[in-house]
C-alpha cells in the first residue's frame, strides 16, 4: 500500500462534472489500495471573481488589514472544491473527509497573500487514512501563529501539495493539469513542440523559474529541498484508465542523472510575459549602493528576477533589475519617493513592456558555444538583447515584449527540439 498525494488544478475541478470525475478517478487510486490525499484548488475562476469583488468594494491598498482581508475572501474557494469533491466521493461510496488548512493544521509565517508553509501537523490527516478515508486538503492556504488565514499566492495549490506530499512522505505527488506533461516549451506558440517523458529537477526548477506556468516554482523547490517523487499529468484522461498505464503517463520530475544528460543539450525554451524593467541611472558608483536600492524593494516584498551594473564611468553606474509586471507601479513609486533622494541618482525610468526567453538544459553544462548561439539567432532575427542572466544550466534574455514569440520559435528549432529524441 502506497500513500499517494493527487493535485487537481482548477481546471480539473471546472465544473460538478468534471469534479465527479476527479472523485471517480480518485476512488480507483483507493480502490487499488492506495492511501489517497487530495488537493484541489478552487473551481476556474472562482478566485479571480472572488477578488473582482473585492476590488468593487475598495481599491487595493497593499495594507495588511486590507490584505487579511483578501486572504479570508480567497480560501473560501478551495474550501468549497474541497467540499464538494468530499461529496462527490461519498457518491462515488468512498468515505472522505475534508479539511481547511487551518483544520490540519498548515502552519505558515504571517505574509499575507504570499505566505510561505513553516509546518504541517499530519497526525490528523493519518488518522483519517488510517481509519480508510480519503482526506481531501484544502491548497493555496494555511494558518499564521495569530489564527489567521493566510494564502501562499497564485499557484499556491502546487506548493501546497508538494509540501503535504514532504511532510507525510508520500510515494509519490502526481500534479493534474490541463496539459499530458511538460513540454520543451508551450505549445500554444511552438505548436511542434515535443512532450518530455522526464526532466531533471534542476531543469523542473529554472524552468518554472523562468515562467514555465506547468508547475509553480515554489513546488519545485520543495520537492528538491524533500525529495519528493513528482510526476505532471493531465487530468483530462479517461478516469477509468490502467492505473499503471496512468501512473507511467505524464512527465516525470527526476533526480537521477542519466546517460542522456550529455545529448540534451538544451531540454526547454521557458519565456515569461510578465516582465517589468526598472533602471536607476546616474547612481554613485560605491560599496552599498545594490544594498541600498534591492533592500529596499525586499522591505516591500517585491521579488527582483534579473539584475545587472554597467561599468562605472566618472564615478556614476547605471543600475537594472525586472520585477514581476504587478509590482512595477509600486517599485517605481517605492524608488522614486524614498530611495531616490537617499541615493543622489539622476533619475529612475522603467518598461512595463519586457519580457524573459531563456533556454534551459542540464546539458549545457558540458557544452561550450551554447550561449553564442542563442545570442546569434536573436541577433538573425533583428531581436535587440536588453539584458543577460545565466546559471550553469541556463541562459535567459530580457527583450522587448512584441519579439518574445518570434524569438521562442526561433530558438526551439535552432536547438533541433522540434526533433524526436533519439
Amino acid at each position: 500500500m502506497a500513500l499517494i498525494v493527487h493535485k487537481y488544478g482548477g481546471t480539473s475541478m471546472g465544473s460538478t462534472e468534471r469534479i465527479r470525475n476527479v472523485a471517480k478517478r480518485v476512488a480507483k487510486w483507493a480502490r487499488a489500495g492506495h492511501q489517497m490525499v487530495v488537493v484541489p484548488s478552487a473551481m476556474s475562476g472562482e478566485t479571480n471573481r472572488l477578488l473582482g469583488l473585492a476590488k468593487e468594494l475598495a481599491p487595493a491598498k497593499g495594507s495588511d488589514a486590507y490584505n487579511r482581508e483578501l486572504d479570508m475572501l480567497a480560501a473560501t474557494g478551495e474550501q468549497a472544491s474541497s467540499a464538494l469533491l468530499a461529496i462527490a466521493l461519498q457518491g462515488e461510496g468512498m468515505a472522505s473527509v475534508s479539511y481547511a488548512g487551518w483544520q490540519v493544521p498548515i502552519r505558515t509565517d504571517s505574509s499575507y497573500t504570499k505566505a510561505r508553509i513553516e509546518s504541517i501537523d499530519d497526525a490528523k490527516v493519518r488518522a483519517d487514512l488510517n481509519a480508510g478515508k480519503v482526506v481531501i486538503v484544502t491548497g493555496f492556504q494555511g494558518i499564521d501563529d495569530a489564527g489567521n488565514i493566510t494564502t501562499l499566492g497564485r499557484g499556491g495549490s502546487d506548493t501546497s501539495a508538494v509540501a503535504v506530499a514532504a511532510a507525510m512522505k508520500a510515494d509519490e505527488c502526481l500534479i493534474y493539469t490541463d496539459v499530458d506533461g511538460v513540454y520543451t516549451t508551450d505549445p500554444r506558440v511552438v505548436p511542434e513542440a515535443r512532450r518530455l517523458q522526464t526532466v531533471s529537477f534542476e531543469e523542473m526548477l529554472e524552468m518554472a523559474s523562468m515562467g514555465s506556468k506547468v508547475l509553480q516554482i515554489r513546488s519545485v523547490e520543495f520537492a528538491g529541498k524533500y525529495r519528493v517523487p513528482l510526476r505532471v499529468l493531465s487530468s483530462f484522461t479517461p478516469w477509468d484508465i490502467d492505473l499503471v498505464e496512468e501512473a507511467a503517463s505524464g512527465t516525470l520530475i527526476t533526480f537521477e542523472e542519466d546517460e542522456k544528460m550529455e545529448q540534451a543539450i538544451v531540454s526547454g525554451i521557458a519565456f515569461n510575459r510578465d516582465e517589468a524593467k526598472i533602471s536607476v541611472l546616474g547612481v554613485p558608483d560605491k560599496p552599498g549602493i545594490a544594498f541600498q536600492i534591492l533592500g529596499a524593494v525586499a522591505d516591500a516584498n517585491i521579488e527582483v528576477d534579473v539584475i545587472i551594473q554597467n561599468i562605472s564611468k566618472d564615478g556614476k553606474t547605471d543600475f537594472s533589475f525586472t520585477v514581476h509586471r504587478n509590482d512595477y507601479a509600486r517599485t517605481l513609486e517605492l524608488l522614486k519617493d524614498k530611495v531616490l533622494p537617499q541615493l543622489g541618482a539622476a533619475d529612475v525610468v522603467g518598461d512595463n513592456k519586457t519580457c524573459k526567453v531563456s533556454i534551459v538544459g542540464i546539458g549545457m553544462r558540458s557544452h561550450v558555444g551554447i550561449a553564442s548561439t542563442m545570442f546569434r539567432v536573436l541577433s538573425e532575427e533583428g531581436i535587440n538583447i536588453q539584458m543577460i542572466s545565466t546559471s550553469e544550466i541556463k541562459t535567459s534574455v530580457v527583450i522587448d515584449e512584441k519579439y518574445m514569440e518570434l524569438a521562442v520559435r526561433a530558438l526551439h528549432k535552432a536547438f533541433g527540439l522540434d526533433q524526436a529524441s533519439a
